[in-house]
C-alpha cells in the first residue's frame, strides 16, 4: 500500500510538461479504425456443403481431402483408352500426310471399281467397334483396381458368377469367362481379316479388268494397242491398289486389335484375383 502511494505520489501531474508531452506522442500515433479493422480481418470461411453442420474446426479441411480422394486414384485409369488414342493419332497423322502428299487421290483415281472406298468404310466400322470394346474394357479394369463397391457395376456380369464358389468351380467359370470375353473382341479380328480379303477380291477384279481389254485378234493391229495398254495398266492399278489399302488398313485394325486383346487378358487375370481375394477373405 505504501509503494503504491510512493508511486501515486511521484506521477507527473496532468497539468506538468511530461504529460504533455506523452498527450503528444500519442497524439502522433496512427489512428486505427474499427472499420479499417473489419476490412483487414478476414471474416470465418463460407459453409462448403448447405448440408453440413460445422461441428469441428477441422471440417474444412476434411472436406477437401474428401474431394482430393477420387484424384488420387489408380494412375493407370483409362490407360487402355489413351493407349487406343495414341495409336490412332499417329495413325491418321500418317494418313493426313499421305493425302497432303496427293497419295490418298491418286489410289481413287486409279480404281475405277471404288473397292478402295469400300475397304476403308468397312475399316472405320471396325475401328468403332474397337473403340467401344476398348471403352468397356477400361470401365471394367477401372472398377477391379479401384475395389469401390459403387463403381463395381461395369464388372460384376463377370465378377457375380465367380464369387462364393469352390476353387474347382471358380477355374470351371474362369475358363468360361476366358472364351466368353474372348469372343467378345473377335468380331474386331473378323473385321480385320475382311479387309484382307476384300483387298484379294480387289486383285481379282483388277486382273479380270486387266485381262479384258486385251484381244488377241487385233494384237496386229497398232491402233487396237493404244486402248489395250490403256485398260490394261488400269486393270493392274486396281489389283494392286486395292491390295495394298487392304493389306495396310488390315495392319492398323490388328494393332487394335492386339491393344484391346491384352487389355482383356488383363481383366480376365484381374477378375480371378478379385473372386480368389473374395474366397480368402
Amino acid at each position: 500500500m505504501t509503494k503504491m502511494l510512493t508511486r501515486e505520489g511521484n506521477a507527473p501531474p496532468m497539468d506538468s510538461p511530461a504529460a504533455a508531452s506523452g498527450a503528444r506522442r500519442s497524439e502522433a500515433l496512427p489512428r486505427v479504425h474499427l472499420a479499417d479493422l473489419d476490412r483487414r480481418i478476414p471474416g470465418p470461411p463460407a459453409p462448403i456443403d448447405a448440408g453440413r453442420t460445422s461441428g469441428s474446426p477441422w471440417e474444412p479441411v476434411a472436406w477437401l481431402l474428401e474431394k482430393a480422394r477420387p484424384q488420387s486414384r489408380d494412375p493407370r485409369r483409362y490407360l487402355l483408352v489413351l493407349r487406343f488414342a495414341l495409336l490412332n493419332v499417329v495413325g491418321f497423322a500418317l494418313l493426313g500426310a499421305a493425302y497432303a502428299q496427293g497419295l490418298v487421290d491418286r489410289v481413287i483415281v486409279a480404281d475405277p471399281t471404288y473397292l478402295c472406298v469400300l475397304i476403308f468404310v468397312v475399316f472405320l466400322g471396325g475401328l468403332g467397334i474397337c473403340a467401344r470394346k476398348v471403352w468397356q474394357t477400361s470401365r471394367e479394369l477401372n472398377s477391379l483396381r479401384e475395389r469401390d463397391p459403387a463403381g463395381e457395376s461395369a464388372a460384376m456380369p463377370h465378377l457375380a458368377p465367380l464369387l462364393g464358389r469352390s476353387a474347382e468351380s471358380r477355374a470351371n467359370l474362369a475358363g468360361a469367362t476366358r472364351l466368353r470375353l474372348s469372343h467378345r473382341i473377335a468380331i474386331v479380328r473378323n473385321i480385320g481379316n475382311t479387309l484382307v480379303l476384300l483387298g484379294l477380291i480387289g486383285t481379282v477384279l483388277g486382273f479380270i479388268v486387266a485381262l479384258s481389254g486385251v484381244d488377241p485378234a487385233r494384237a496386229a493391229d497398232i491402233s487396237a494397242i493404244t486402248p489395250m495398254v490403256a485398260t490394261l495398266i488400269s486393270g493392274m492399278s486396281t489389283a494392286l491398289y486395292t491390295t495394298l489399302v487392304g493389306a495396310v488398313l488390315n495392319v492398323w485394325l490388328m494393332a487394335n486389335h492386339q491393344l484391346l486383346a491384352s487389355g482383356t487378358v488383363k481383366l480376365i487375370a484381374a477378375l480371378v484375383e478379385r473372386a480368389e481375394d473374395h474366397a480368402r477373405g
